[in-house]
């Protein structure tokens, strides 16, 4: 069976004035309940124009609008066309950091959400996590301990250390949606911002802070370990605080602290 005979009565004519809107939902619609499925090619522009009583321009448009959703791809060359993109964590975080880049919020806020979304994911990490899974959280936590204890700390090796720390705390929660968020803020601000590990006065208490937090974690205390993440954010909004009372600092966004 041809493309074009097993999309045939897949789609309908499609409204003057709003088009390529239309088209959209359509495609979606076929791509949500498995009509199209992921890696699969859509018709060409023709029997697209054809399908829905529209010109090649509404065609295109719509394609667009369905690549920027990441639902789509465009291949080029012979074997090229429109593909149904097979989203993965990966894709959707990257939608999800993309839009946190484009939409700068004010520090406390995002404070706010991280310590909330911090200890949802530490309750459920102590009760679903493995016990291979909490020894590595924690053996990952001294370890950027010590780093941090060095006279002369390498920021970007302790960074990356953090963030694949928050990302394995996500998982051990074992809820897909935690760890879509959590890679998304990883992703989307990266090592931008060292916040607490740049600042001497607070680098050795907050890396201590991650040590405590994991112990509790590996030890299942789940009472410990909030009260932990609570001592977090007190010493993040003083760094916060410290840094905007400094002459000539410049704020920068608080997205990418360790969750400890």
């Amino acid at each position: 069976m041809t493309q074009v005979e097993k999309t045939a009565g897949m789609f309908m004519p499609v409204t003057i004035g709003r088009a390529s809107e239309e088209i959209v939902l359509q495609v979606e619609a076929a791509v949500l309940d498995g009509r199209l499925a992921p890696g699969e090619r859509l018709p060409s522009e023709r029997d697209m124009q054809v399908q829905f009583g529209a010109g090649r321009g509404v065609i295109r448009e719509a394609i667009k609008t369905l690549q920027q959703k990441g639902l789509l791809e465009v291949r080029k060359g012979a074997k090229g066309g429109a593909f149904v993109r097979s989203l993965d964590v990966a894709h959707v975080s990257e939608s999800l950091a993309l839009f946190l880049k484009l939409h700068p919020v004010n520090p406390e806020k995002l404070i706010e959400f991280r310590e909330t979304m911090d200890r949802a994911i530490t309750v459920l990490a102590i009760a679903r996590g493995s016990a291979a899974d909490k020894a590595a959280l924690l053996a990952g936590a001294q370890r950027l301990e010590a780093l941090l204890r060095e006279p002369e700390p390498d920021l970007a090796a302790t960074d990356e250390l953090d963030r694949a720390l928050n990302l394995r705390l996500a998982r051990m929660a074992a809820n897909p949606l935690f760890e879509w968020v959590m890679s998304a803020l990883q992703m989307g601000f990266s090592s931008h911002d060292y916040a607490l590990y740049a600042d001497p006065v607070f680098r050795e208490k907050a890396a201590a802070n991650w040590s405590d937090t994991a112990q509790a974690i590996a030890a299942g205390e789940p009472a410990r370990a909030l009260s932990f993440i609570g001592h977090h954010y007190v010493l993040l909004r003083q760094c916060v605080e410290s840094r905007s009372e400094r002459p000539g600092s410049v704020e920068v966004p608080f997205l990418n602290e360790p969750s400890d």
